[in-house]
């Protein structure tokens, strides 16, 4: 089978069976997202995943990967590796009647380096084809590193710099910069090919630093900022979690100093790989490959020159999204997008978070872009674990919050909007179990987190049809007062938990609290 045609970066998706099928967003208003299934046959591992929720920020309704190791000798044989290849296509069949059973028709499949460089690459996806009903479309090395972006920015919208994939069999990079792909290139910097390399380390060395320094002339970088995608750079983050003894250990948006990486590198050459697995969870396939992808990010880090290292947990299967999205569904916000979808489907009282918000938006008015997509995801939030029992409501909405497989939010963000939301049920966050994730935030972060949880709390109870409805909030920083006016409804809703817990909010502003009878303030 010869390579799939490579598409125009964000091409309209062809409709004639090509690799990325019929468009899925003809309306480029849509918000929800039917069930779309993605195989990714990579040199390493074979992976399905369904998506399914916001358009904007899919969930992941069905991850399942086999580490069969197709590409395991390649360098060596040219040929698919004989047991990778049996393992591969058990797996695939299981795959074709998963997505059946769950309706999901036809698979987008995708193959990369493996099955792209071996000689028997055409052979077996033809036996793919008449075993399972799965057509492999086979993508070239420029246009896997095009895939993998589109994936980081599907779930890191203002990524600028460059990314970085690595898989068993090759490494791909591409440079990202206002929501598109530019310059990319692929190398076979993957280790299954440097397993092959004949002379130790320093011959590694010598042909690692010949292609980065070909990479480095083509992508010309400048100090940016390198977004890590894939397997082996996932475990070396995770570890440097681990050796930083990091409170959160979601990968996604994780952010490293070189300096740190380095370190990191020398601290799993010196431990014992058992252990280092028995700490982290990984398999021992993957942990294998670790130290041969260590030495090429270490020369990465020498050559480029990056000034943060980035981890994306989002790649080529979310990059298969991408493509099929509109320009104005790509513009969306993630965050906001899978915050409204889970209000949707959980809180109860759909609607409610964007009258909650537009209520609290005067205790805000200096918040910066970024502070109030925070605000408004947490209004949208602020309802939707009413189904946990209430002595751990507060948990589980952080919990949510901060482990939640969400795109467009980095690890301060995410204990903010967790913090909000446990003080939208709880006033005290003494004692927490949660407490170490608060050294994440500064002082001035975590007294503002309070401050619209406890908005938050009230706000949500004034008024069951709606907070603007009872009343108006205004608030004089000078003064330090909270003014809250009420409407003739108001003033029967204002009970004594009412008022409580507007004096709660007052207090954690600092504020004197003012109520006032009366129609609401124009600008309030």
């Amino acid at each position: 089978m010869a390579p799939a045609k490579k598409p125009k970066p964000n091409a309209t998706p062809v409709e004639d069976g090509g690799p990325f099928g019929r468009s899925l967003f003809d309306d480029p208003s849509v918000r929800a997202l039917s069930r779309v299934g993605v195989v990714d046959v990579g040199s390493n591992s074979v992976r399905m995943v369904v998506f399914d929720g916001a358009a904007r920020s899919p969930a992941y309704f069905y991850n399942e990967k086999l580490m069969a190791g197709l590409g395991k000798g390649l360098a060596e044989t040219g040929m698919l590796n004989p047991e990778g290849k049996i393992r591969a296509l058990i797996a695939l069949k299981r795959f074709s009647i998963l997505a059946k059973g769950m309706g999901i028709s036809p698979l987008i499949c995708v193959a990369t380096a493996a099955v792209r460089d071996a000689t028997d690459g055409p052979a077996f996806a033809a036996q793919v084809l008449e075993q399972t009903g799965l057509k492999l479309w086979i993508v070239d090395g420029e246009e896997e590193a095009r895939l993998s972006a589109q994936g980081v920015l599907l779930g890191w919208p203002g990524a600028r710099g460059i990314v970085c994939d690595i898989g068993g069999n090759s490494m791909e990079l591409a440079r990202i910069e206002g929501g598109k792909v530019g310059k990319r290139a692929t190398s076979p910097l993957g280790p299954f090919r440097l397993q092959q390399v004949e002379g130790g380390v320093e011959k590694r060395k010598a042909l690692i630093d010949r292609v980065l320094k070909k990479l480095k002339a083509k992508l010309e970088p400048d100090g940016d900022k390198i977004y890590l995608v894939g397997g082996s750079w996932r475990v070396i983050a995770r570890l440097d979690m681990e050796r930083r003894n990091y409170p959160l250990t979601v990968l996604h948006e994780y952010r490293m100093t070189p300096q740190s990486v380095l370190d990191t590198l020398d601290w799993i050459a010196a431990n014992d790989p058992a252990i280092l697995r028995a700490r982290t969870g990984t398999g021992a396939e993957r942990m294998a490959l670790v130290p041969l992808a260590g030495e090429v990010l270490r020369e990465l880090i020498r050559i480029f020159k990056p000034r943060e290292i980035d981890v994306s947990s989002y790649g080529i299967r979310e990059g298969l999204l991408y493509e099929q999205m509109h320009e104005k569904l790509r513009s969306r916000d993630p965050l906001i997008e899978a915050a409204r979808a889970t209000e949707i489907t959980s809180a109860r009282l759909p609607g409610f978070g964007k009258k909650l918000y537009t209520f609290l938006l005067p205790l805000f008015k200096t918040a910066t872009d970024d502070e109030t997509r925070l605000i408004k995801a947490a209004c949208l939030l602020h309802d939707t674990t009413w189904r946990a029992h209430p002595d751990y409501r507060a948990e589980v909405c952080f919990d949510n919050a901060t482990r939640a497989n969400l795109g467009g939010l980095d690890h301060p963000g995410r204990v903010f909007l967790g913090l909000a939301l446990l003080h939208r049920y709880k006033n005290s966050r003494t004692g927490s179990r949660l407490e170490p994730l608060f050294r994440l935030l500064t002082e001035e972060q975590i007294q503002q987190a309070e401050v619209l949880g406890k908005a938050m709390r009230f706000g949500a109870m004034f008024s069951a049809i709606g907070p603007e409805t009872a009343g108006s909030l205004r608030w004089l920083p000078r003064k330090r007062v909270l003014e809250l006016t009420l409407t003739p409804l108001g003033r029967d809703l204002f009970g004594e938990v009412t008022q409580a817990r507007f004096n709660s909010l007052a207090a954690a502003l600092r504020a004197t609290p003012e109520v006032i009878e009366g129609p609401a303030h124009a600008d309030a």
